[in-house]
């Protein structure tokens, strides 16, 4: 990115979202972070700019959707939205809308965190619905789209999840094994972090329009 850039980062108060908008705070390149949010947060820094949204109402709020880069965090899962009707709405249907508002509005750059094997094709719902938003978005006129596609993600939230514990002690054992290494469990900080990079790192804008980062690709080993 270049100076007086624009950032706005879509579920700025996740697991990822949350590293997402701190590190961006600490790029001398980025002027200013929308961090879209449901309810009003407070950042420390004076860069960041809380766009509070009714996601039913979002065309309401399409003339706040404006910057350079957008980075897309949200994410729910079944048991906090109570089905996965509900679950894709957030996970798709909210993601894809935005994405949509910010290339009509000019937004040139798109970074997406995604899932390990996401399909659009996939016989596991979970895994459909971010391939099914991943090929929605390729087809969106963005100059370019990083997408993301990180392992079990570690980090602490806001609410409990029993899977991600336990596979969070479970698989940094097997995945010492050195076929399984690249499928280890990673830090959302991690992720963000190289999200980060990613979209700062001027020689990136000469790639290929769309990039994915799976797996082990995401961790930062320099």
């Amino acid at each position: 990115m270049h100076k007086n850039n624009t950032a706005i980062v879509l579920g700025a108060t996740g697991l990822i979202g949350k590293y997402t908008t701190e590190f961006l705070v600490e790029q001398d390149s980025v002027e200013k972070v929308i961090a879209i949010t449901r309810k009003p947060t407070l950042f420390s820094s004076a860069k960041v700019e809380n766009l509070v949204i009714d996601f039913e109402r979002l065309n309401d709020f399409s003339s706040h959707i404006k910057g350079d880069v957008l980075f897309s965090c949200l994410g729910t899962t079944k048991k906090q939205a109570g089905s996965i009707a509900a679950q894709r709405i957030v996970d798709l249907d909210y993601q894809y809308k935005v994405a949509e508002i910010a290339v009509k509005n000019g937004v040139r750059r798109y970074l997406l965190v995604s899932s390990s094997a996401a399909n659009a094709t996939s016989k596991n719902a979970y895994l459909l619905m971010k391939g099914q938003l991943e090929e929605k978005v390729k087809a969106l006129s963005f100059e370019q789209i990083n997408i993301f596609q990180p392992s079990l993600l570690l980090g602490d939230r806001n609410h409990f999840r029993l899977g991600e514990v336990l596979g969070g002690i479970i698989l940094p054992i097997l995945c010492k094994l050195p076929f399984l290494q690249k499928y280890r469990p990673i830090k959302g900080e991690t992720v963000a972090r190289k999200m980060v990079n990613v979209a700062t790192d001027t020689r990136s804008f000469q790639q290929d329009r769309v990039e994915y980062f799976v797996l082990d690709e995401i961790f930062d080993e320099d």
